[in-house]
């Protein structure tokens, strides 16, 4: 006779009208599975990998030259490489150097295929970073909040640019939302350290100023030790040690790796602070100002609603409270204050500073997801817990969240169609360059006029092809070259041998230019439009090279943007080029050329 078996214990039975019942069911509804969050940003990065143009000169100059130096044994050389000044980190530039190498190892390899393998691999760091965060947000607030910081960032413009871009403020992002992550996730203890950590990486090996977007949530740490007993106070002064004592590791390897690569002791992070806020030779500014609204412009581009919502959010949160009739704890409401705090804090330093660049936004656009996806969450809960008797109540269910819906798609078309736009608009400079892997010889070099600034890097150049400045209308420093030396000085020469030409006044250097005359290729715009105004004359050091054909043919054009001759809207999203849309609202089309001077 078999022995008896358990009974198995009964279900509680809970109503379905039961409020928590209810709470619950609706958590559920909006709850996914981190697989397929992770999927979901994998898809839109690598979307970005593949078709994003660089939209920023300075990752060609300063990140993928260096990398393409150290793989291939020449690139060119920013002032910020020089050995006089070593504000750059060459431990950043190596960790992508040997993902390039990686590929390197796979068949059918070329330096395309490196650039695009460095770029898949960052889509992924980037993706694995985003679910974290996505998958804290869901557990310490809830996954309507989770379901909508997904939506705010695959959809953005914003994310678009800076998930996969080889820069320092994107690398910040990726370690700022893993220490967000860490702080926020109070699952299986507080893991203050692991996040300061992370905070650190992203602060010594990329960006400095990314570690104060850790300030709101140290602060934290201070307000709950303190209120606490003495024991918590005590642990929580271990957790901070611990973290500090973790970046200060993390600082001395750093400038271990940027020792033996300049040949010198050197802690680029420090440098780069002392240039940016005690220089004595102009510092940043010298790259231009811009007004203190810059970033509230260039948000509302990159995100749409998302950036409005984000600025209302602590202002909608503070209202609930004030209006709720739930007795929600001190540890509650002080955490969820915590969590919108970065985001401000950011957009406030920075658009106090003169010197203003869109990437300087890009460790700060996970918050400002997470600020907009709660404040959208608010709305929401405002709207379904609106009393029946107030005007909101009046307004039927299916009407409110019609119109909840309408903004939401009307947000995603909107910023799906400036992503369009972005890539159709500025994406030549990728393309053009294929030719010269069967019509380009070896020595051979592409010189680079007035578009100096759209050169996507020296992996796009056939193996020892080095890309040449002519003379333009530009008259700041150009970048030289690494130097190549190799017998009698050791590895990596051009890393820490003297530099000439180089300064950090932005001054230019008349060494940095060759004769046209020894050009074999060249890369130049041609605008149809522009050349069209009656008054229009080209520049004295900016002929139109394109136009040339006694001395140029064409090797191959691809369509670009002119950019002063379309208006705005067009600028700015993708607009279809029908018959029926009027001239104004059409973007007007240039050439983006690679030539071939003729024999």
């Amino acid at each position: 006779m078999p022995p008896p078996t358990a009974e198995a214990p009964k279900k509680e039975f809970v109503h379905p009208k039961a409020k928590h019942a209810k709470k619950q069911a609706i958590r559920d509804a909006y709850a996914i599975e981190p697989i397929s969050a992770f999927y979901i940003f994998l898809g839109a990065n690598m979307i970005a990998a593949f078709f994003a143009p660089i939209q920023d000169c300075d990752e060609t100059f300063n990140y993928w030259e260096p990398t393409h130096y150290l793989s291939h044994g020449y690139g060119l050389q920013t002032w910020e490489y020089s050995p006089d000044y070593a504000i750059r980190s060459w431990l950043y530039v190596a960790l992508h150097a040997i993902v390039g190498n990686i590929r390197r190892l796979l068949p059918h390899s070329n330096k395309v295929a490196e650039f695009y393998f460095v770029r898949y691999a960052l889509a992924l760091v980037c993706a694995l970073s985003q679910t974290l965060m996505w998958r804290a947000v869901c557990l310490a607030l809830n996954p309507r909040i989770g379901l909508f910081f997904i939506v705010a960032l695959v959809s953005s413009p914003g994310n678009f640019h800076s998930s996969t871009a080889f820069l320092p403020s994107s690398f910040a992002m990726y370690m700022a939302m893993l220490g967000a992550a860490a702080f926020i996730n109070w699952r299986g203890g507080l893991k203050t350290s692991r996040a300061m950590f992370f905070f650190a990486v992203g602060g010594v090996i990329g960006w400095p100023f990314s570690a104060a977007l850790c300030a709101p949530f140290l602060m934290e740490e201070v307000v709950f030790a303190l209120v606490g007993d003495k024991d918590r106070f005590f642990e929580a002064a271990h957790r901070v040690i611990r973290g500090v004592v973790a970046a200060g590791l993390l600082m001395f390897g750093d400038m271990l790796v940027n020792t033996f690569f300049y040949r010198k002791v050197e802690i680029a992070s420090w440098n780069i602070v002392k240039y940016n806020i005690f220089s004595k030779t102009g510092g940043p500014e010298l790259y231009g100002t811009e007004p203190w609204d810059f970033y509230f412009k260039n948000l509302a581009l990159n995100f749409n609603i998302w950036f409005v919502l984000a600025l209302f959010s602590l202002p909608m949160l503070l209202l609930q409270k004030l209006l709720s009739k739930s007795a929600e704890t001190f540890q509650t409401g002080f955490r969820t204050v915590v969590f919108l705090t970065p985001f401000y804090m950011w957009l406030a330093i920075f658009s106090l500073q003169p010197h203003k660049e869109e990437r300087f936004m890009y460790p700060a656009y996970p918050f400002l997801a997470l600020n907009a996806a709660l404040a959208i969450h608010t709305l929401l809960a405002a709207f379904g817990n609106a009393d029946a008797k107030s005007l909101v109540g009046k307004i039927p269910a299916k009407l409110k969240l019609a119109v909840v819906a309408f903004g939401l798609l009307l947000s995603i078309n909107v910023g799906l169609a400036r992503i369009y736009g972005l890539y159709t608009a500025y994406s030549a400079p990728l393309s053009i360059y294929q030719p010269l892997f069967e019509v380009g010889g070896e020595g051979d070099s592409v010189c680079f006029g007035k578009d100096w600034y759209r050169f996507p890097s020296s992996y796009f150049l056939p193996r020892d092809m080095h890309a040449k400045f002519i003379r333009s209308e530009f008259r700041g420093l150009l970048p030289g070259e690494f130097s190549e030396a190799g017998t009698g000085f050791g590895l990596f020469s051009g890393t820490w041998l003297p530099t000439s030409g180089l300064n950090d006044r932005n001054e230019e250097d008349p060494g940095k230019y060759v004769d046209p005359k020894s050009c074999v290729f060249l890369v130049d715009t041609q605008f149809p439009e522009q050349q069209k105004a009656l008054d229009w004359k080209a520049p004295p050091n900016e002929p139109d090279f394109v136009a040339d054909s006694e001395h140029w043919e064409i090797v191959k054009c691809e369509k670009f943007m002119d950019p002063a001759s379309t208006s705005f809207f067009p600028r700015a999203l993708w607009l279809p080029d029908w018959e029926i849309i009027p001239e104004k609202l059409r973007r007007k089309w240039g050439r983006h050329c690679l030539l071939q001077r003729k024999q």
